[in-house]
């Protein structure tokens, strides 16, 4: 079972860009590639641990910081070396103005 957990309205995320929003002890990077695509991801590289959220967003790829790792932000597939194993991604829900990331309990 899942929790629905509210993290940003949408007027806080650029078309485009990242962000980096806390559920609980958990930091995702909350993704928008187009004006009504939201998708979260765990905020952390796994290659190094490079904070993903503060990445460059280019369509649905996002680039580590650190050592320009892709992954792609729909399936948290690592698409580039150094990074091998993908990251975690969490269904998102938009609900009017608020977009909610679903968390597994």
């Amino acid at each position: 079972m899942a929790s629905r957990v509210r993290v940003a309205h949408i007027s806080e995320v650029e078309i485009g860009k990242a962000i980096v929003v806390h559920v609980g002890s958990r930091r995702l990077a909350l993704c928008r590639p187009a004006a009504d695509e939201f998708y979260a991801i765990d905020d952390v590289c796994t290659h190094d641990g490079g904070p993903l959220g503060e990445g460059e967003l280019c369509g649905y790829e996002i680039e580590c910081p650190r050592h320009g790792a892709h992954f792609d932000v729909r399936t948290g597939e690592a698409l580039t070396l150094p990074a091998t194993r993908p990251v975690h991604s969490y269904p998102t829900v938009v609900e009017g103005n608020e977009v909610f990331v679903e968390l597994p309990e």
